[in-house]
């Protein structure tokens, strides 16, 4: 459920179909669905062009002529919010009273509550103040991310796109290495023989997904050829996209019936920990959820420091004891005080650390066990976070970490870098557990869910175009 708990949300407008969350929003819907029907409740419904953009008519109660036009502007873009965001913030260059009031006028034409529209404006505009950001061009971006997560359109058309152009441009060098050569080796005409199991799989070790796992996807190719008694080399593009994404099958879990969910957030120093932590819970309060950081890395020079910012950029709770304290002892005592104040998700930071180091690891086993003493099947989730740039040794991490105190759910970071992208490849198919989220850079936005179809296809397309999927 996002930010705007009710509004009313019709992306995919093409199909004119109408989501809802929860019975309030299917009553708005239900409610605005008919006033769509009925022409006329809106005075300017006249000059709206017939066909499929048509099927999102915006609610335009007691408007001034600029606000009018505004709408109809609105009525005839797109159904898609960088559609939106492009006629409301038209003549926009800073952040100022011109621009509430346009944010105010869209979230108030979605029909987003009047308290929640008070809210976002309020804290988008004290994170400006924060980040000292003024011009437009420098936070845009973030009011779209912000937008998208509050209305729970993350998933439309568009932001997947831009999803696959940050992709596109993190995993170039795999590109670049990889996507040339297997178009050459998938031509059409080629025998499927010796020599082409052998380059498929020298491929796949060049694009770092390490020896064990080319020689394990080259065998999955080699028993589907002869399944399907393939040929021809041409024919195996498909199957070649088809699985890599069983490889990145989404697995189901069960949300915490009994709140506060507790995340613990593991990694080793350098892998983009804390401030993957921070995107998390900005996340999670975009989306509505009252959250808490605990600072239970205790050692690393300013770290509670670091994570006690992000908490108040984020507007979440934080919990902290100082500089040397017992982690296990942190992530206690954080849970009683998201107990306490009625906390929805409770994320435990943990000390950055080599996988190779005993005490360490048995020091996040013993976090783990006083988090289930406190509160029954915490911790909920155990999130690795994993650098894209470290190559094969990331293996040895996941391995270690897995072994330690289980792993529920990978983070890429630093996929905007000199990564090869293969890792992912390889963690999913030797040790099954699902990746949730990519960093793509240093911003907030930059923490984007994991598509699997984005990934393949941003892995796999040559830097000129020819796509090989």
């Amino acid at each position: 459920m996002g930010f705007f708990s009710s509004i009313r949300k019709v992306f995919g407008a093409a199909s004119h179909s109408v989501h809802k969350v929860g019975d309030e929003g299917s009553r708005r819907a239900e409610a605005v669905q008919e006033r769509c029907d009925a022409t006329a409740a809106f005075p300017v419904a006249e000059d709206v062009p017939d066909g499929p953009q048509n099927a999102f008519l915006f609610h335009a109660p007691e408007q001034t002529p600029e606000q009018n036009a505004m709408t109809l502007a609105l009525r005839r873009a797109e159904p898609r919010l960088s559609a939106w965001l492009a006629v409301v913030l038209e003549g926009v260059e800073k952040a100022g009273d011109l621009l509430w009031e346009r944010i105010r006028f869209l979230l108030t034409a979605l029909e987003a509550p009047p308290e929640e529209v008070d809210a976002f404006i309020t804290t988008f505009r004290l994170w400006l103040e924060d980040m000292e950001y003024e011009r437009l061009e420098d936070f845009r971006s973030e009011l779209q991310y912000r937008l998208a997560l509050a209305l729970d359109v993350e998933d439309e058309e568009d932001e997947r796109n831009r999803l696959i152009v940050k992709l596109s441009e993190g995993l170039a060098k795999t590109r670049e290495h990889v996507a040339h050569r297997l178009n050459a080796l998938f031509l059409p005409g080629r025998a499927i023989d010796a020599s082409f199991w052998e380059e498929l799989e020298e491929i796949l070790i060049m694009a770092d997904v390490g020896f064990e796992t080319a020689n394990g996807l080259t065998e999955r190719l080699r028993r589907r050829s002869r399944v399907e008694g393939v040929q021809d080399a041409a024919s195996l593009r498909d199957a070649m996209r088809l699985e890599l994404l069983e490889l990145f099958r989404p697995v189901r879990r069960i949300s915490a019936l009994n709140p506060p969910e507790v995340v613990l957030v593991i990694g080793v120093n350098g892998a983009g920990k804390t401030t993957t932590i921070a995107k998390l819970c900005h996340r999670a309060v975009l989306q509505g959820k009252k959250v808490m950081l605990a600072a239970g890395d205790t050692f690393r020079a300013a770290a509670i420091e670091q994570l006690a910012i992000w908490a108040k950029r984020a507007g979440a709770g934080f919990y902290a004891k100082g500089h040397g304290a017992d982690p296990a002892a942190v992530a206690y005592e954080a849970l009683d005080a998201a107990f306490a104040g009625g906390y929805d998700t409770l994320f435990v930071d943990t000390a950055g650390r080599l996988q190779t180091k005993t005490n360490l690891m048995e020091e996040l086993v013993k976090i783990g066990r006083v988090l289930g003493k406190r509160h029954p099947g915490a911790p909920h989730r155990t999130i690795l976070v994993l650098d894209a740039t470290v190559g094969q040794n990331g293996l040895s991490q996941v391995k270690l970490f897995h072994q330690a105190c289980g792993i529920d759910e990978l983070i890429i970071t630093k996929l905007d870098g000199t990564a090869k992208g293969g890792i992912a490849v390889a963690a999913a198919m030797r040790y099954d557990i699902p990746i949730s989220f990519v960093g793509l850079g240093e911003k907030m936005e930059d923490l984007r869910p994991f598509d699997a179809q984005s990934y393949v296809a941003a892995l796999l397309e040559p830097a000129d175009g020819a796509f090989f999927i």
